[in-house]
């Protein structure tokens, strides 16, 4: 009887590890190096009913057991091999709003930025494209803002961290997938090195101002939370933003949806500079959960609960009868003022 137990639980374990491994290896096959083709759809078949094949052979055909799970062994290190060898590039057609990717450099305490973005929007696809170079003085950094906006519930947001240096003078910097002319968005593609990894550095009126002014389908409802740190360790985090933004200029490397995200991303820089960086936590990987996870850790005003601090953080009714104008940054900071009172 135990022995039975044994023998069924090691077979359910290899077919379930023989359906993961056919799965990916199809899907990755499919996705190809950035573009599907006809050609990939039909390997990728193939590899799917290799996969599939040998599923069944290992539950109700022993004798063929051994000679197809060989095949689909193969298969699969060959196209593990392949995908391994797929390689990043910042040499594509890109869609027009990540054409450019910005770099900066750096001269004592002052960091010039090249190719800030700063799109004026008719409707979300409709925008007059226009970039600028400023030079940020370190001396004048007096915090950062993390921006959460969600469009699809609780759970899942696109974290945008914005620098502020004083006089209504913010960059912020979102960390996106990079999509090539006509490309999509998709959350199964991101596991298969299909998008580049890119920071858009912007102005807020820009990345901040697309989505609470004109993201319609769905409508992103966007929420701002000043972070406590020491101004040292914020200098120290805007300065590693900077050092990526220059390698990924020079040297491209792939977005991935787990692990090289919007918000892994931000953890992984804050966890380089800043020996007190919070600990992970899933609510990281769940990335809605992130402002909470944050206050939970003592990073977010603590004089408010945090339903209210949310409360307070909401942006997108204070823009209602406001256009985008120079004064965006100032209207969407209104818990910055009740901050300074209480203190």
């Amino acid at each position: 009887m135990i022995k039975k137990i044994g023998q069924f639980s090691m077979s359910f374990l290899l077919a379930l590890w023989l359906t993961s491994t056919t799965a990916w290896a199809a899907l990755a096959v499919y996705f190809g190096d950035s573009r599907s083709n006809t050609v990939l759809l039909i390997l990728s078949i193939v590899a799917a009913l290799i996969g599939l094949t040998a599923v069944i052979a290992l539950l109700f055909i022993p004798s063929m057991r051994n000679w197809l799970l060989s095949i689909h062994g193969i298969v699969f290190l060959v196209v593990l091999l392949w995908w391994f060898n797929i390689q990043p590039s910042n040499d594509r057609i890109w869609q027009t709003d990540v054409s450019k990717l910005a770099y900066a450099s750096i001269e004592s305490d002052l960091v010039t930025v090249h190719d800030i973005r700063n799109f004026s929007y008719h409707s979300e696809f409709d925008y007059s494209p226009d970039y600028y170079d400023k030079t940020f003085d370190l001396n004048k950094l007096e915090g950062v803002d993390l921006f959460a906006v969600y469009w699809m519930g609780p759970a899942i947001a696109h974290v945008i961290m914005s620098f502020d240096f004083g006089e209504n003078d913010h960059l912020a910097i979102s960390i996106e997938a990079r999509k090539e002319e006509g490309e999509g968005y998709s959350t199964i593609k991101g596991f298969f090195r299909q998008y580049e990894l890119m920071y858009i550095v912007a102005d807020e009126r820009d990345v901040i101002g697309l989505r609470t002014n004109y993201r319609e389908d769905p409508p992103e409802q966007v929420y701002s939370y000043r972070i406590k740190a020491p101004i040292e360790a914020v200098k120290h985090l805007f300065l590693k933003y900077v050092d990526r933004i220059n390698s990924l200029h020079e040297k491209p490397v792939f977005y991935n949806t787990l692990l090289h995200n919007c918000t892994t991303a931000i953890w992984l820089n804050s966890r380089e500079v800043n020996p007190d960086h919070v600990p992970f936590s899933w609510k990281i990987l769940v990335s809605g959960y992130l402002p909470e996870y944050l206050y939970e850790s003592g990073l977010l005003d603590q004089q408010l609960s945090f339903a209210k601090l949310r409360d307070h953080a909401y942006v997108n009714p204070l823009l209602k009868g406001h256009e985008i104008s120079t004064l965006f940054s100032t209207i969407i900071r209104p818990q910055l003022a009740h901050m300074d009172q209480q203190q």
